[in-house]
C-alpha cells in the first residue's frame, strides 16, 4: 500500500519514507543508528539499542559491507523489533541482506562504482525479493567519498576526493534526476575523517531530496557541523563500539543533531 506525500510535487511513498519526511519537517534533522549483523555479541547489541532508544534515535539501519549470514540479520531484526518501535531499514551490502522482517530497505545504487553489478545488477536480482517480501523500497543514490573504507573496496568504487565537492554534487543531482529520493554520502565505516562539510553543503544546494551523511562521525561536533552544512540525517555506527558509556556517546550526538536541526528550522521560518 502506498500513500501520497507532497514533496516538490506528488510522490507515491510508503510509511517509513513518510515518517522520515514528517520527522524532518518537525525536527529539522534526524539521527539513525547503524547496526552491523556481523557483530554478534547480543549483550553489546542490547546495550547499544537501549542507549539509542534513551538518546532518541529516529530509526535503525541494519547492514554491513562484507557478506553477512542471513540468520544473523534475522536475529538482529528480531531483537530490534522486541526492543524498539522505531523503523528498521535494511542497508544492504548485497542481495543476501534482504529480510522480510524489515520495515523498509534503502534500495540503493552505488553510483560511483566501476562495476555495473553495484549500479544495477544486484538491484535487478534483489528487486523481485523485495517485492515478494512486501518491503517498502526507498530509492537511494549511494555515493562513496574518500577514504571509502571497506565498502569502497567491496563495491569497486572510485571514491570522490573531499576537495572535489562539485563532483559529489554532480553524482547526487544525477541520482535525483534518475528518480532516487535520497542521497547518501558515505565516508566508509570507521573512517578517520567524516565527509567534509564543504561536500555536504555543495550537495545540499544541488539537490532537493534528503541528504544522509555517514562514516567517521565520532563526536557531537562532527554531527552538528554536518547538519548545519545541510545534512538531513546523520548516521552513526562504529561510534559506540569502543565506548564504555554508550548512552553518553550516543546522546551527545543525537542532541547535537537535534540542536542543528532546530537552527535550520529557525532559518527557514
Amino acid at each position: 500500500m502506498t500513500i501520497e506525500l507532497q514533496i516538490n510535487g506528488k510522490l507515491h511513498v510508503g510509511r517509513v519514507e513518510r515518517y522520515m519526511h514528517e520527522a524532518l519537517e518537525r525536527d529539522g534533522a534526524l539521527h539513525f543508528t547503524l547496526l552491523d549483523p556481523e557483530h554478534r555479541d547480543e549483550n553489546k547489541l542490547k546495550a547499544i539499542i537501549e542507549a539509542a532508544e534513551r538518546a532518541g534515535t529516529d530509526a535503525y539501519m541494519v547492514g554491513g559491507s562484507l557478506g553477512v549470514v542471513q540468520s544473523a540479520t534475522t536475529q538482529l531484526m528480531k531483537l530490534l523489533k522486541k526492543m524498539s518501535k522505531k523503523p528498521v531499514i535494511v542497508f544492504p551490502g548485497n542481495v543476501d541482506a534482504v529480510t522480510e522482517l524489515a520495515d523498509a530497505i534503502f534500495f540503493m545504487s552505488l553510483l560511483n562504482s566501476r562495476n555495473s553489478y553495484w549500479i544495477s545488477g544486484a538491484q535487478a536480482i534483489g528487486a523481485p525479493v523485495v517485492r515478494a517480501f512486501g518491503i517498502e523500497p526507498i530509492p537511494m543514490a549511494y555515493i562513496i567519498m574518500e577514504p571509502g573504507g571497506t565498502v569502497s573496496f567491496i563495491g569497486d568504487a572510485k571514491p570522490i576526493p573531499n576537495d572535489k565537492p562539485d563532483i559529489a554534487a554532480a553524482y547526487a543531482l544525477a541520482g535525483q534526476y534518475m528518480g532516487m529520493r535520497v542521497v547518501y554520502l558515505e565516508a566508509g565505516s570507521g573512517a578517520k575523517k567524516p565527509v567534509d562539510v564543504r561536500v555536504v553543503a555543495t550537495v545540499r544546494r544541488a539537490v532537493d531530496v534528503p541528504v544522509i551523511v555517514g562514516g567517521g562521525i565520532r563526536s557531537a561536533g562532527d554531527a552538528k557541523k554536518r547538519v548545519e552544512a545541510g545534512a538531513d540525517v546523520i548516521v552513526t555506527g562504529t561510534l559506540v563500539e569502543d565506548e564504555k558509556d554508550v548512552y553518553k556517546a550516543l546522546s551527545a550526538v543525537v542532541h547535537a543533531v537535534k540542536e542543528g536541526g532546530k537552527k535550520r528550522l529557525k532559518k527557514k521560518a
